[in-house]
């Protein structure tokens, strides 16, 4: 494979808000995710594409866990066949949920994934949106309703199919290629 059609600015060439935001998340994960340093060639972009990414994954409102939303990430990016979506997100989903094999099972057929009920019609609507969204009618809404899910969190599971279409798109076209760290987190234990 080969690198990024469009080369990542250097760490020290972005600016301060930016590298600080980057230096954080190198500290919490011992690495640059390679989409930080990708998207900051174009620093205006980058911060609106980080704002509505936290108000989305970081959002304290609602039923969806954080394992929830990494799902959702990854089953609709596996869908848009997003290779740094699967594999990045597919790390924190398994890092979330404690489970080493989720996110494969998720990425490949999420009807068949060790999940519960309630995720499972997460998911669903979730491909709705994510391959169909021009047919998500009131008949979508009644299979969340009856796992707890409100119209808010259906809002939530919906914006975050979208965003990620986005992203997936971005991360595709301009040949985006996960870290090296993501394929091992959460499958084996983390090195100190």
């Amino acid at each position: 494979m080969t690198a990024n059609r469009y080369p990542a600015p250097e760490l020290k060439d972005v600016p301060e808000d930016i590298r600080a935001r980057i230096l954080e998340v190198q500290e919490k994960s011992g690495f640059v995710p390679n989409v930080f340093l990708a998207l900051a060639r174009r620093p205006t972009e980058w911060r609106a594409f980080f704002a509505y990414h936290d108000a989305l994954m970081l959002r304290e409102e609602g039923s969806l866990t954080k394992g929830d939303r990494e799902m959702i990430v990854t089953a609709t990016s596996a869908a848009n066949n997003c290779l740094y979506c699967v594999v990045a997100h597919g790390a924190i989903l398994r890092i979330y949920e404690k489970k080493p094999l989720v996110a494969d099972q998720v990425a490949v057929n999420y009807r068949k994934a060790d999940i519960t009920p309630r995720q499972r019609a997460m998911l669903d609507f979730a491909m709705k949106v994510c391959l169909h969204s021009d047919q998500i009618d009131d008949d979508d809404f009644p299979p969340l309703h009856a796992h707890g899910f409100s119209d808010e969190d259906a809002w939530d599971i919906a914006a975050i199919t979208a965003f990620f279409g986005l992203s997936n798109r971005i991360a595709s076209f301009s040949n985006m290629l996960p870290n090296p760290e993501f394929y091992l987190m959460g499958r084996v234990p983390r090195q100190k």
